[in-house]
């Protein structure tokens, strides 16, 4: 049987959801007030990023495009998760999950590389101001953007190839809210030392580098800020990257977590707490972040609710 075939008969079955009913009316009463303020919250930057003039420079665009790629994958994951809470069957085919976790794992992966691609904008702006104009322009805004969309889709594809490749045991129950590699690959007959090392490379490519390459960036910024002789000055470029330094840890401690591991210490409870963490309170987090540390973002954000509230004239 071919796998296109095998996907459209085999259904895994989602076990991490409670079957007390008042605890399903809690959880779905929970998520969707996360995801809204999810939703409302990064759609805010987004728009006050778009309408405020002073804000169109290369640190507001990263940021909006931060946003926008946290509303899709929180739309990845959460609606399917409410839609779950509600139904008496949950299930998933498995070419179903397998499209669930290319585009879970590469928009967070993508997550990922915009974050370093925000540290060397912080790199460039710190440490070459005077060519700053010159090397951060709009044009290559767009294309580190875009490439850190495309790398991390790519990544995901190689990933999700290497985890369903093998053939898998007949218990279809996954230990999870949804199709992420860990419970996934627990399901996995034929897994073989290659076969998961392929999986570790992967996810390393994807957390690791771009880690590594934040922190370069910020070993030459605290060396360049150091040097800065005024107390004031210091204070005003550690401020522009505390924010970004916070969602990083944040970030990166969670992904490193579930996913720079090997299978056999993989424990469901705990992993279960850990993804709702990066899947819910990440999202909801950055742009509370980015805006109560920020007054230019909270002025901004301040006149588009403003903007809304007044009366149109006749």
């Amino acid at each position: 049987m071919t796998w296109e075939n095998h996907s459209v008969l085999m259904e895994f079955v989602f076990l991490a959801y409670p079957s007390s009913p008042k605890l399903r009316i809690l959880s779905f009463l929970g998520v969707s007030l996360t995801y809204t303020l999810i939703i409302t919250g990064n759609v805010l930057i987004m728009v006050s990023i778009q309408t405020e003039a002073r804000l169109h420079v290369p640190m507001y665009y990263f940021l909006g495009s931060l946003s926008g790629i946290e509303v899709c994958y929180t739309a990845v994951v959460v609606p399917h998760i409410l839609a779950n809470i509600l139904k008496s069957e949950k299930t998933i085919t498995l070419l179903g999950c397998a499209t669930q976790m290319v585009f879970l794992i590469g928009l967070g992966s993508a997550d990922c590389f915009l974050l370093a691609v925000m540290a060397y904008d912080r790199y460039v702006a710190i440490c070459h101001p005077l060519q700053y104009p010159l090397i951060m322009t709009l044009t290559l805004c767009f294309r580190l953007v875009v490439a850190s969309v495309v790398i991390g889709l790519f990544l995901s594809l190689q990933l999700v190839a290497f985890i369903f490749s093998p053939p898998f045991c007949k218990a279809r129950g996954i230990e999870h809210f949804f199709c992420d590699a860990p419970p996934v690959m627990t399901l996995v007959c034929a897994s073989s030392h290659i076969h998961e090392q392929s999986v570790l490379v992967a996810a390393t490519l994807a957390i690791a580098v771009p880690f590594l390459f934040i922190a370069t960036s910020y070993s030459f910024i605290v060396a360049a800020v150091l040097k800065v002789h005024s107390v004031a000055g210091r204070h005003r470029a550690f401020s522009t990257c505390s924010s970004h330094l916070t969602v990083v840890l944040l970030q990166y401690g969670c992904c490193a977590f579930m996913y720079l591991r090997p299978k056999s210490s993989y424990h469901p409870k705990q992993d279960q707490f850990v993804s709702l963490v990066y899947t819910l309170g990440t999202p909801l987090l950055n742009p509370l972040i980015y805006t109560l540390r920020n007054s230019e973002m909270k002025g901004a954000i301040g006149k588009v609710l403003t903007r809304n509230r007044l009366p149109r004239k006749s």
